[in-house]
C-alpha cells in the first residue's frame, strides 16, 4: 500500500492526462502499455528485489552488489531529496487552496489570484519576497511528513490505509460530479478519441516511457528502501505488477475526471477545449479552480478537490523522505526520530527558495533536470550493475524462489539490454532537445544554475557521501 501511494501522486492527476491528449488520446494507451511492460516493471522487480534480498537500503543494498556502486544509491537519494524540497512546496499551495475553498476567493481571475498567492515576479533573476501563505503551507507540510515517518513503517502502515484509499474515492465522486454536467461527454472524446498517426511519432514513444519511469517512482531508492522491510520471503513479482497496474490504472481513471471537466468548463465559456487543457500547475491551480467556481456546490467540490491532491501528494512526499531517511540511518546508524527530524529541518530550509516570487520559476526548472537526467541515469546504471555486475540469473532465482509468480529469460534480456537501451535514447533525446531549445525560454544561465548546476551539485553530495566513513552499528560491535 505504501509503494502504491508513492507510485499514485499529483503526476497522475495533472500528467498523465494531458499527456495521453497530446500524444494520440486513447492510441497512446498501446506505447503505455508497451512502456509498462518493458521498462516499469522490470525495473521495479529490481529495485524490489534488491531491498528485500539485502535488507538495507539503496546504497546499502548496491554496495552488497559491489562497494563502489553505493554512489549510484546515493545519488538516487539525492535526486529524491531535492525533488522533495520542491514536492513539499507544491502541497503547501495545496493547504492554502483547501483553506480558501469555501470563500473561492479566486473566483474573478483564477490566473491572477494564482499569481498573487505565490507574489510570482517577473523571472528567475527577480527572487522577490516570501510569500507567507506558502511558507505556513510548507511548514504545515513538513510537520506532517515528519510525524507520519518518525517512528518507521509502523505509522506509515496506518497512514496509507487512509491515504490510499481515499483519493481515489474523492476522485470517483468529483467524475460522478463531471459526467453529470453539460458538455462533460465531448471533454472524454478529446481525451478517448485515438489518433494513430502518433504511434509513429518517436516523442509519443518517448513521452510514453517517460511517464511511467517516473510516474512509477522508480530511480528514487523509495521501492529499495520499502522492500528492504519485508520479510526476505516476501512475494516480489506480486507485489512489482499489483503496484504497477495499480498505478497506471489510478493515471487513466484519472483522465476522465479531469477531461469530463475540462468539457464542462469548455461549453460555459463557450471555448474549443484545446483552449482550456493545461499540464501541471496550471490544471491544478488555475483552469479546475475555474470549472469549479461555476458548479453547483462549488466549494464543496473544491474542497474534495484539493484534499484529493493533498492526500496524493502526501504519500509521494514522505515517501521520498524515508527513502533518504533509510539511507542516513543504515550508514550512521542514528534512530529514525533523530534522522527524520534533521532532513525534515534542512527541507523546510532549502524549500525557502521556492517560497519567493521567483519560487515557480526555479520549480520548473530543477523538476524538469530531476525528472529528464537524474532518475533516467539512475535507472541506467541499475540494469547495468545488476545486468553486467551482479548478473540478472542470479537475482532472478532469488526473485523466483520467493515468487508465485515465476519470471523467465525475458527479465534477463529487458535488464541486460531492452530497458538500458530505451532509458539510454530518452537520455540521449533529451539532451539534443535540450542544447537545440531552450527549456521553456529560460535564460541560458537560470538553466545553467538550476539544471546542469544542481544535477553536478548532486554528484558531488553523492560522491562525498559514499566517501564518508560510515559508523558500526551494535551487532557489528
Amino acid at each position: 500500500m505504501a509503494a502504491i501511494g508513492s507510485a499514485i501522486g499529483l503526476g497522475n492527476l495533472w500528467r498523465f492526462p494531458m499527456v495521453a491528449y497530446a500524444n494520440g488520446g486513447g492510441a497512446f494507451l498501446i506505447p503505455y502499455i508497451v512502456a509498462l511492460l518493458t521498462a516499469g516493471v522490470p525495473l521495479m522487480i529490481l529495485e524490489y528485489a534488491l531491498g528485500q534480498r539485502f535488507q538495507k537500503s539503496s546504497p546499502g543494498s548496491l554496495k552488497e552488489v559491489k562497494p563502489g556502486f553505493a554512489m549510484i544509491g546515493w545519488w538516487a537519494l539525492a535526486v529524491g531529496t531535492t525533488i522533495s524540497f520542491y514536492y513539499a512546496v507544491i502541497m503547501g499551495w495545496c493547504w492554502d487552496y483547501l483553506a480558501c475553498s469555501f470563500g473561492q476567493p479566486w473566483c474573478e481571475d483564477p490566473e491572477a489570484f494564482f499569481h498573487r498567492v505565490l507574489r510570482l515576479t517577473d523571472g528567475p533573476g527577480e527572487i522577490g519576497a516570501i510569500s507567507w501563505p506558502v511558507l505556513v503551507g510548507l511548514a504545515v507540510t513538513w510537520a506532517c511528513i515528519y510525524w507520519i515517518i518518525k517512528k518507521g513503517v509502523l505509522r506509515v502502515g496506518k497512514v496509507v490505509m487512509i491515504t490510499v484509499p481515499l483519493p481515489a474515492l474523492l476522485l470517483l465522486l468529483i467524475l460522478i460530479r463531471g459526467v453529470t454536467l453539460p458538455g462533460a461527454l465531448e471533454g472524454l472524446r478529446y481525451y478517448l478519441t485515438p489518433d494513430f498517426g502518433a504511434l509513429l511519432n518517436a516523442e509519443t514513444w518517448l513521452q510514453a516511457y517517460a511517464q511511467v519511469f517516473f510516474s512509477l517512482s522508480l530511480g528514487f531508492g523509495i521501492l529499495t528502501a520499502y522492500a528492504s522491510y519485508l520479510p526476505k520471503r516476501s512475494d516480489i513479482t506480486n507485489n512489482a505488477f499489483i503496484t504497477s497496474f495499480a498505478d497506471a490504472g489510478f493515471a487513466f481513471f484519472a483522465g476522465f475526471a479531469v477531461f469530463s471537466v475540462l468539457g464542462y468548463l469548455a461549453q460555459a465559456q463557450g471555448v474549443p477545449i484545446d483552449s482550456v487543457v493545461a499540464a501541471g500547475p496550471g490544471l491544478a491551480f488555475v483552469i479546475y479552480p475555474t470549472a469549479m467556481s461555476l458548479m453547483p456546490f462549488a466549494p464543496v467540490i473544491a474542497a474534495m478537490f484539493f484534499i484529493t491532491l493533498l492526500t496524493l501528494g502526501i504519500d509521494s512526499a514522505f515517501s521520498i523522505v524515508e527513502g533518504a531517511v533509510a539511507g542516513i540511518r543504515d550508514k550512521w546508524h542514528i534512530s529514525q526520530n533523530v534522522a527524520t527530524g534533521i532532513f525534515c529541518s534542512f527541507g523546510f530550509l532549502v524549500g525557502l527558495i521556492f517560497t519567493t516570487g521567483s519560487g515557480l520559476y526555479w520549480l520548473d526548472i530543477v523538476d524538469h533536470w530531476m525528472n529528464n537526467y537524474g532518475l533516467v541515469v539512475i535507472g541506467f546504471l541499475e540494469c547495468i550493475v545488476i545486468g553486467w555486475f551482479y548478473g540478472t540469473k542470479k537475482l532472478r532465482d532469488y526473485i523466483n524462489e520467493v515468487s508465485d509468480f515465476k519470471i523467465g529469460w525475458w527479465w534477463d534480456l529487458f535488464i541486460k539490454w531492452i530497458t538500458p537501451l530505451a532509458l539510454g535514447w530518452a537520455l540521449v533525446a533529451n539532451i539534443i532537445q535540450e542544447f537545440r531549445v531552450p527549456y521553456e525560454g529560460y535564460p541560458k544561465w537560470a538553466l545553467m544554475v538550476g539544471g546542469w548546476g544542481v544535477v553536478a551539485t548532486i554528484i558531488v553530495v553523492a560522491a562525498l557521501i559514499t566517501a564518508l566513513p560510515g559508523s558500526k552499528s551494535k551487532e557489528e560491535e
